[in-house]
């Protein structure tokens, strides 16, 4: 049985752009995936530009729509505000032919993938892990754990749950021409549609992508369902052809107890790292995926070393981003008075500057306290 150097556990975009990574670098790595290639993934599927202009490739081919405009709305229709850019600020994907093109052009690098295995255990030795799946049993100097929300491999290696888990309902809907053409021209967020979160209406090549999340604690009983049914008639839609319903689980807060044990390292939603404010994943998860995968080469495997160079990769950026959000969603959902007083006054310069997150050309600001109080200040008097 050969030693692989990394088994990547899911090959969503942060374990394919890992294992793509790791490649590379001249690493033999093999993605263990529980389903069969193409699977389809529950996901609203708005994919930034922040993310897309760090993709090693083109990924166009699994495009299906861009928008270089973003409608954002509070309250329904109270305040609205759009903003506009010159690169698509939201690609709209698939996440069945996005991931899956990302698994293949990383087996064009000699990654190995084994589909319909799933992992039921692992053995950890010295030098290496055994790795048992469903039918096989796979050896490997290190492990990524990029198995989602859920990560079955966290558990067996020994986390504990500590991420805010929040949860989302979303809708694939076919609707009547009319309604398709009006509501095609931009990505749509309706904040507080629900509450402490928002509704999103993401148009894709033939259906709209209609979706609810609550995306901060709250102990507040909140019915999704009803919250969409109610999304529904903000949005204008009274009749729908086709639906499909999927609910899932956004970690929007990353792990207090670490991202590396032993030789297992978390990645994406396993490591909890969604964006806390937005609650989009894609991006942090492609670029953790990298994060991890260089670490490991970088430190031509030494468990010790790589663990250091991970923990500082994500340091550098990642994790002060990540924690920053934290505040400002908490600032965001849970104080729509104080939100709403400054959104009136700045609400155009909020918009552009969450924009320019998106587009990767800002980042959170470090004295948003600060800068909340003068604004606050200049709203008053």
């Amino acid at each position: 049985m050969n030693i692989y150097d990394i088994a990547i556990i899911g090959s969503g975009p942060s374990g394919a752009s890992a294992a793509f990574q790791a490649a590379k670098k001249g690493l033999q790595v093999v993605i263990i995936e529980k389903e069969h290639l193409p699977r389809y993934k529950t996901c609203g599927g708005g994919f930034v530009f922040r993310g897309r202009r760090n993709m090693p490739f083109d990924v166009s081919s699994a495009v299906e729509r861009e928008f270089f405009d973003v409608d954002i709305r509070f309250d329904a229709k109270k305040l609205a505000l759009n903003t506009v850019r010159k690169n698509p600020i939201i690609s709209m994907i698939m996440r069945d032919e996005f991931d899956y093109l990302i698994v293949q052009r990383a087996e064009e690098l000699g990654v190995e993938v084994l589909q319909g295995e799933k992992l039921i255990s692992l053995d950890f030795k010295s030098e290496y892990t055994i790795l048992t799946t469903t039918n096989k049993q796979v050896k490997a100097k290190f492990i990524i754990a990029a198995d989602g929300a859920l990560s079955p491999t966290a558990k067996m290696a020994g986390w504990e749950e500590s991420r805010l888990m929040c949860p989302a309902l979303e809708y694939e809907i076919k609707v009547p021409e009319e309604d398709f053409e009006r509501l095609s021209k931009s990505a749509r967020f309706d904040i507080d549609v629900v509450p402490y979160g928002y509704g999103w209406s993401f148009p894709k090549k033939n259906h709209l992508s209609v979706g609810v999340g609550n995306f901060t604690k709250s102990t507040k009983k909140i019915n999704l369902k009803e919250n969409y049914r109610d999304y529904l008639k903000i949005l204008g839609i009274e009749t729908i052809l086709e639906e499909e319903a999927h609910g899932f689980i956004i970690p929007i807060s990353p792990r207090k107890d670490g991202f590396v044990k032993q030789n297992v390292f978390l990645i994406g939603d396993a490591a909890g790292f969604a964006d806390p404010l937005t609650a989009e994943g894609i991006s942090n998860a492609i670029y953790s995926g990298k994060l991890a995968a260089e670490a490991i080469a970088e430190s031509n495997l030494n468990v010790v070393e790589a663990e250091k160079s991970y923990l500082e990769k994500l340091n550098q950026k990642l994790i002060p981003e990540l924690e920053l959000g934290v505040k400002l969603a908490a600032l965001f959902y849970e104080n729509k008075t104080l939100r709403n007083l400054l959104l009136k006054k700045f609400g155009q310069r909020a918009a552009e500057f969450m924009t320019d997150i998106f587009m990767g050309d800002r980042i959170y600001p470090h004295d948003f306290k600060e800068k909340v109080k003068k604004k606050l200040k200049v709203s008053l008097f």
